[in-house]
């Protein structure tokens, strides 16, 4: 069973743990309505003839759990008798264990199965409500209502909710939470089941997640909690939580450290093998070699000591086809004409000199065969099944990551899982992966189909009580599993927190969302309206361009029938534009917002607003995207503060109020909203990138208070006054360079590196560098010369050039084999440059300029002749304007010039090298011969003027 009764466990006192003893294995062993036969919870859940003052009777017009939460502390407070079971303490841990049964009974209800065998109305409401089933459904519609957080509505057919709200009014109990230690973990979970219930991301509930997660930080997962054997599944908990959330980097850091902890053994790599069935040579397959801890130790895994290998569910492949042990959920076979059912690989690795990658492979993983891994622990299976899952969350449109993350699914379904819930979800996140492939999407499908129809015949009661709603039940294709076939209760609710699996109803959205994917949208429609998903619903009519259709049931949830009269109103062609239903819809504020993204009506995103009490934060967010569509920036940044005032953890708002606040010109503002950003998700390239753009046009003077000053997430020490006027720049050049590391395909980000390193006080030459590299790797092919920002070479050649003359320690002489910057640029110059140059005077000037400084005057006279020809070989400078032909003279004129100071000096390049040969012999019939050139194409227009003069001039110079 779960470790969270261990960890329970380990909280009591000795005396509390015996009393408790045969309580906690009830627990474990699935036994919940034992639980609730308590005498304490009895004496909490049931009317007596002659209550105490203080144990007041319930009245159906109020809501049942506050009537609960209310009898709890009186009823923890009183103690009859003598003995353990007397006092406070052992009544208050009863009621604990008594949550715990509800929140487990409520998952086997609704996620993992098998079907209850009690009725929870029954077992938990008063006589007078549990007897009458009109009753019951009043009361659970109300209880379903009273989840709603933030504007945000829980499933409205949310099954044996009583059971949640139980659990939830006893762990929000006072005296529970001071005096159960244990309380915090189990409230966390409460809240993010509570969570999971809502169609959206409540933010109170995240805030509050994200605080309890912080005070059990140091408890369970702290350095003195290193060796606990709760740290692990917390960690996983933890990971499932961020996922959820869309913190996806935080996921994979409490992941990597699980793995650690549990010393696993894990890596993605290529071994050749075969993929089809038609394919003759060996290709690269990839694969996931692991191998778990305590199997590679030689010891017995925990789970075969919890579950026995005798209910494994594995896998076997001989020949390319598929054996299952049939005890478990089924795994339906590829059945391609072309792909196998699995990779057959031609060889194993051999040493770890074989894979290269950024980290080899250990021995133990070397010493695998690929095709015939050893079976995992289950908590091993979750590391990479939930790596799967975060991997495709970040990247969920890359084709390359979907392959990347199907191998992890494999390795636990291909390897065999000893726990039936994990191998359960390894099919289903194998299923979401195949849904994107044309050879695997028909499988896909049907696994998921299947595993719909194991969890509705898992959760489903032969037997219904007349309370349940009988619309809500579907037909399933594969009957429900025999008795020896299925797993206890114990083992499919051990590790479902850790795997965070779906419940039956968000499964069925999924299978109906994969139906619109492949054009099947009747059966989707049929699936969503049966689950009265009327927002998912409309969606799937919008997406279909029949906007119409998808009003219509929107307006048919939020209005009466234009005559007032629902009853005889067509719900093909009725329009809804009566009165609003009051009291709204829970979910009205959603249905508000779909109306107004459909009819782009802002009216609608104001209802929304106001029918959620002023707290449904997608509202404004979705006035801010309006209002940002039309320019208008200052509503637009008054709606995204709102949304920020419910919900200060979306980094997406807080990107988008930055945008708003960057086209506002509020700079200071703009940084703050910006670092609010990359905080919450530092590999968002655009953030970054515009978190410098606002750091460079800030006034260094808005940050003469350490209050104002933004600090960057890689940056550490204290906030202190700026003295260095030009520190925001340095910090810009940090947020670009970050930028561009996160989104190096990206020429305008480095094109901006490029700029701000050599603005910097002194410029980062090293950055510029790497930039103007990127750059030309980037767009040479496309842009040629054009690319290279001759103003900063230019700079960056003469500031090398002057280091070395102000080096005393300097030959004199450049050494090719010498690191540094020197090295750097002469080779990006030579290697990158030169080959692009092919009308720029002033590029060739710099290499001239480069390489006569390395002792290699041949080579700087010829870029020299190359610059001025750039200039001489454009068109139309005879009779063009003044400005053209001074700089056709000024070309010729330094010519003449590096004629006159290198033709006479000796060869050091090529074989003339020390033989004492001139580099032009003939400078003189060479500069001559260049000027009378420029001046008898210039003649017609341009001789008397101060350019012609000059040429003359230059001419009479080379006369002797």
């Amino acid at each position: 069973m779960d470790i969270f009764l261990d960890y329970f466990r380990s909280t009591l006192p000795d005396d509390l743990s015996s009393a408790l003893h045969e309580q906690l294995e009830s627990l474990k062993n699935g036994d919940f309505l034992r639980l609730l036969e308590e005498a304490p919870v009895e004496e909490l859940l049931r009317q007596s003839s002659s209550p105490p003052e203080s144990l007041r009777s319930y009245s159906t017009d109020e809501l049942w759990n506050d009537w609960i939460f209310a009898r709890i502390s009186p009823l923890v407070a009183q103690q009859h008798g003598d003995g353990i079971e007397a006092t406070p303490s052992y009544k208050q841990h009863v009621l604990f264990l008594a949550a715990l049964a509800c929140i487990y009974a409520f998952l086997q209800s609704s996620v993992t199965g098998p079907p209850l065998p009690f009725s929870s109305a029954k077992a938990i409401f008063p006589i007078n409500i549990s007897s009458d089933p009109a009753t019951v459904t009043s009361v659970r519609q109300r209880l379903i209502q009273s989840l709603g957080v933030d504007g945000v509505a829980a499933y409205k057919l949310t099954p044996n909710v009583e059971l949640i709200c139980l659990a939830e009014a006893i762990l929000t109990s006072p005296p529970i939470v001071k005096n159960v230690k244990a309380a915090s973990w189990a409230r966390l979970r409460l809240d993010f089941l509570h969570q999971r219930l809502l169609s959206e991301v409540a933010p109170s509930l995240q805030t509050s997640i994200y605080d309890r997660l912080e005070d059990l930080k140091e408890e369970i997962v702290g350095s003195d909690a290193a060796a606990s054997p709760y740290r692990v599944p917390f960690l996983l908990e933890r990971a499932a939580i961020h996922t959820h959330h869309g913190f996806d980097r935080l996921a994979r850091q409490d992941l990597d450290q699980a793995a650690k902890d549990r010393h696993f053994e894990f890596a993605l790599t290529g071994l050749l093998g075969k993929r089809t069935k038609w394919q003759e040579k060996d290709t690269s397959q990839l694969v996931v070699l692991a191998r778990s801890g305590d199997e590679a130790n030689g010891d017995e895994s925990e789970a075969s000591k919890a579950d026995g290998l005798e209910q494994a569910i594995g896998t076997g492949t001989e020949n390319g086809d598929s054996t299952v042990i049939q005890a478990g959920p089924q795994n339906l076979d590829l059945n391609d004409d072309t792909l196998l059912e699995s990779i057959s690989f031609s060889e194993k690795p051999k040493s770890s000199t074989d894979i290269k990658g950024q980290n080899a492979l250990s021995p133990s993983l070397t010493s695998l065969d690929p095709s015939a891994q050893p079976i995992l622990n289950p908590l091993d299976s979750i590391i990479l099944l939930s790596l799967a899952s975060s991997i495709k969350n970040t990247s969920p449109e890359d084709g390359l990551t979907r392959e990347e993350t199907l191998p992890y699914a494999t390795r636990v379904l291909e390897g065999g899982s000893s726990n039936w819930q994990v191998y359960t979800q390894g099919l289903l996140v194998r299923s979401r992966i195949e849904g994107y492939k044309s050879r695997t999407i028909e499988r896909g499908l049907l696994q998921l189909q299947a595993l719909v129809d194991q969890v509705i015949a898992e959760t489903t009661a032969q037997n219904s009580t007349t309370s349940e709603a009988p619309e809500t039940a579907a037909t399933t294709f594969l009957p429900k599993a025999k008795v020896s076939e299925a797993a206890s209760v114990s083992e499919r609710l051990q590790y479902v927190l850790q795997l965070c699996s779906p419940f039956r109803w968000e499964l069925e959205a999924e299978l109906a969302s994969r139906w619109v994917s492949l054009g099947g949208l009747r059966s989707a429609l049929e699936i969503y309206e049966r689950l009265e998903m009327w927002a998912e619903a409309a969606l799937c009519w919008a997406g279909t361009e029949r906007e119409d259709k998808a009003k219509r049931i929107v307006r048919r949830q939020l209005y009466h029938a234009t005559n007032g009269d629902d009853s005889s109103a067509d719900p093909e062609d009725e329009k809804w534009e009566g009165q609003e239903r009051q009291p709204p819809p829970a979910e009205a504020p959603r249905l508000y917002c779909i109306l107004g993204d459909i009819d782009q009506d802002v009216s609608m995103y104001d209802k929304a607003w106001e029918v959620s009490n002023f707290r449904y934060a997608r509202a404004q967010r979705s006035l801010g995207r309006h209002y940002f569509s039309q320019k208008n920036y200052l509503k637009a940044a008054d709606a995204y503060m709102k949304s920020l005032k419910i919900n200060q953890l979306n980094g997406t708002t807080w990107f988008a109020l930055g945008c708003c606040q960057l086209e506002m010109e509020l700079w200071t503002k703009a940084v703050a909203s910006f670092s609010r950003t990359v905080q919450f998700d530092d590999s968002d390239a655009e953030a970054w990138s515009n978190l410098a753009i606002a750091l460079l046009r800030i006034d260094p003077a808005d940050f003469s208070t350490p209050s104002e000053k933004p600090k960057l997430a890689d940056e550490e020490g204290d906030n202190t006054t700026i003295q260095d006027p030009h520190k925001y720049k340095t910090d810009a050049l940090k947020a670009l360079k970050r930028a561009a590391r996160l989104k190096h395909d990206s020429y305008r980000i480095w094109d901006n590196v490029l700029t701000v390193a050599a603005s910097t006080v002194p410029p980062s030459y090293t950055d510029i560098v790497t930039a103007q590299k990127s750059i030309l790797q980037l767009r040479g092919a496309t842009d040629g010369e054009k690319c290279i920002d001759a103003e900063i070479l230019d700079h960056l050649v003469r500031h090398i050039i002057t280091l070395d003359q102000e080096n005393p320690e300097s030959s004199g002489t450049y050494d090719p084999n010498k690191p540094g910057l020197a090295r750097m640029v002469v080779q990006m110059v030579d290697k990158d440059i030169v080959p692009l140059i092919t009308s720029s005077r002033r590029l060739w000037q710099i290499v001239a300029r480069l390489v006569l400084w390395r002792k290699k005057p041949t080579t700087a006279l010829e870029a020299n002749e190359k610059a001025w020809r750039a200039v001489t070989s454009q068109p139309g400078w005879e009779y063009g304007t003044e400005t053209q032909w001074e700089e056709v003279v000024d070309a010729t004129v330094e010519l003449v010039d590096a004629y006159e100071s290198l033709g006479g000096v000796e060869r050091t390049e090529g074989l003339g090298a020390g033989s004492g040969e001139l580099v032009a012999k003939d400078w003189r019939f060479k500069g001559r011969s260049a000027i009378r050139g420029i001046m008898g194409r210039g003649k017609g227009s341009w001789e008397g003027t101060s350019g012609w003069e000059r040429l003359k001039d230059a001419l009479e110079g080379l006369k002797g």
